[in-house]
């Protein structure tokens, strides 16, 4: 729900232009009683009770956002789609460099967790499609399960240890 745009919206009798002037008077004309052109009855008339733009976010709490983290990497750990590695490091930003390091590891859609900026390994697998390079501090349940693979670089499992039992 939190990711629903929440956008939709209709002009209301206040937002329609127009005057607030009676159309004609109350009697004696033989026709349906009007008020001003912009009444809901009329063609090009305001809305009565029409949407209006608004937000769907909420707060999950941090109990909760940290079980579902939990759930989230048991579940990768259960499908064995969770790889350690001790280092990635690339001399020069390379995609070509990066793409082959993934085909030795038989990769193709995977969430590669860092302990810090790497700029190098990020630069290498910016073009590269279903590949994405992110912190630990980042890391959440939306991307974990998105993504077919997690590699976790080693540096980083003391982090997610951190968010997991803080």
């Amino acid at each position: 729900a939190c990711r629903r745009a929440g956008s939709a919206s209709v002009k209301h009798r206040s937002d329609v232009r127009g005057s607030t002037r009676k159309l004609y008077r109350q009697k004696g004309t033989g026709r349906a009683r009007r008020g001003d052109i912009k009444s809901p009855l009329l063609r090009g008339g305001g809305s009565i009770f029409g949407p209006d733009p608004r937000s769907y976010s909420y707060k999950v709490p941090k109990k909760i956002k940290r079980l579902a983290l939990k759930m989230a990497l048991s579940s990768k750990i259960m499908d064995n789609n969770i790889l350690v590695i001790d280092k990635l490091e690339f001399e020069k930003a390379k995609t070509k460099s990066f793409i082959s390091v993934l085909d030795t590891l038989k990769i193709k859609k995977a969430l590669i967790v860092t302990e810090k900026t790497n700029e190098n390994l990020e630069l290498s697998s910016r073009n590269v499609p279903d590949i994405k390079v992110m912190r630990y501090e980042g890391l959440n349940v939306y991307d974990i399960l998105k993504y077919e693979k997690l590699i976790l670089l080693e540096t980083s499992i003391k982090g997610i240890e951190g968010r997991l039992t803080a």
